[in-house]
């Protein structure tokens, strides 16, 4: 018997990054928003319905990828099954959502004031003053829930069990986000129960398991190493 981590990586990173590609821009849009360009009333409606989806369990979200969002996206592309990575990173997009999105809206009010008022003073229009002032001073708190919102992205297992179809295999590059793949956290979760223990099976778990961790831990470290950096230069 053999054994290889490259199909279930590979399911993992093309998912994962698909996630950050939909959630981290529409995420921090979503957090400026709220901020500084939302009426208070509106903003205030806005932030308990985001922390709300914050809490909805994974399977709820995994419900609902299977039942709405497999058979639109098998219909939108005219594919054989809607379990595919594309509606994986969508639905993981969508979970990290709240984490990007709450902590991102802190790390922007928690600028002060003085900022913005001073960038206005100099003639700088509203727009200007967001992504050339507020936004940068903010960018410590930014970074740090991006690299939360992909820890989120990286660690899920039971909504990507039911909406990725499962399928380990390498997905070709014409085939893409279109493709069934299989996830580490995934892996790990279908199998485990069913190995001999301390067999090569339950060990090669374990190893699938240490990666995760490891890939984690970088994350981390990059994170922390982006918020040294910045707070550096605006110190």
């Amino acid at each position: 018997m053999q054994f290889g981590l490259l199909p279930l990586f590979f399911g993992s990173l093309i998912v994962t990054v698909g996630a950050i590609l939909f959630a981290v821009p529409l995420g921090i849009a979503t957090a400026i928003y709220i901020s500084e360009i939302a009426n208070p009333k509106v903003a205030d409606f806005l932030k308990p319905f985001i922390e709300i989806l914050a809490g909805i369990p994974s399977v709820v979200f995994g419900f609902f990828g299977l039942v709405v969002l497999v058979p639109l996206i098998q219909k939108s592309f005219n594919l054989p099954t809607g379990q595919t990575a594309l509606t994986g990173s969508i639905m993981l997009g969508i979970m990290a959502l709240p984490t990007i999105i709450t902590i991102s809206e802190d790390a922007i009010s928690s600028v002060p004031s003085t900022l913005e008022q001073g960038s206005l003073a100099l003639g700088a229009t509203k727009w200007q003053t967001i992504y050339k002032v507020i936004v940068p001073a903010a960018l410590s708190g930014i970074s740090a829930a991006v690299m939360l919102g992909i820890g989120r992205a990286i660690g899920e297992t039971m909504t990507l069990m039911m909406v990725t179809g499962n399928t380990a295999v390498i997905p070709s590059f014409s085939g893409g986000f279109f493709a069934s793949v299989r996830t580490m956290t995934a892996t790990v979760a279908l199998e485990m129960g069913e190995v001999p223990q301390g067999s090569t099976h339950f060990h090669a778990l374990f190893a699938v398991g240490s990666v995760l961790f490891i890939i984690t831990f970088l994350i981390n470290l990059i994170a922390d190493s982006i918020k040294k950096r910045y707070r550096f230069k605006v110190d």
